[in-house]
């Protein structure tokens, strides 16, 4: 709502300051007026990439397999997501409950297509750590997958990191998540790997 609500103040405020700055006859004005309600529902209206995401809508088991650092001995974990698509279909809420370490673990991301930037985009939170990972990339056809970069707090040192995930639908009941971060040495490295597999 309150994004909401700030979307629609900077519209209306551009909106009114063109107004100012060139006065137009009324038949200008309406012209200009549908040209940018036209672009807004646009950017509002979901697309196919949406539909996309929607067929994930459910509950999918995932098989976790992390690596603590370059060469080292891959940790198994199991985790369950449920997936739903929220505000009128613009983005796909998942939730994922499992043990990671032998801890409890949840963790919450918000998927979505940026119909103006043209590129998916991605926000994950957990119980394991206090900062939120922004990732965003373009759809690649050819092996159906998602290329994702973005940024998010190195723990141990507090500055921030480059990350990189890829996400690829295997066909309608299968999934993989792969996720590279830079190593003790800055080179990049698999820290994960996820397969999804639909419960239902």
């Amino acid at each position: 709502m309150k994004r909401t609500i700030i979307t629609a103040g900077i519209f209306l405020a551009t909106f009114y300051c063109q107004a100012q700055a060139k006065p137009e006859t009324a038949s200008t004005a309406t012209s200009t007026t549908d040209g940018s309600m036209d672009a807004w529902k646009a950017y509002m209206t979901p697309g196919i990439p949406h539909k996309m995401l929607a067929k994930s809508t459910g509950t999918w088991n995932e098989e976790v397999t992390m690596w603590m650092a370059p060469g080292a001995a891959p940790e198994k974990s199991k985790a369950v997501a449920e997936n739903k698509m929220i505000m009128n279909g613009l983005y796909q809420e998942s939730i994922t409950k499992g043990t990671m370490m032998g801890m409890p673990f949840e963790g919450k991301s918000i998927v979505g297509y940026d119909n103006a930037k043209k590129v998916f985009v991605s926000s994950w939170i957990d119980n394991m750590g206090s900062g939120i990972m922004h990732m965003e990339g373009p759809w690649d056809d050819a092996t159906k997958s998602m290329n994702l970069t973005g940024t998010c707090a190195d723990p141990m040192s507090g500055k921030i990191m480059t990350v990189r995930e890829t996400f690829r639908i295997v066909d309608d009941n299968t999934q993989m998540m792969e996720m590279y971060m830079p190593g003790p040495d800055g080179k990049e490295f698999k820290t994960m790997e996820i397969k999804f597999t639909r419960s239902k």
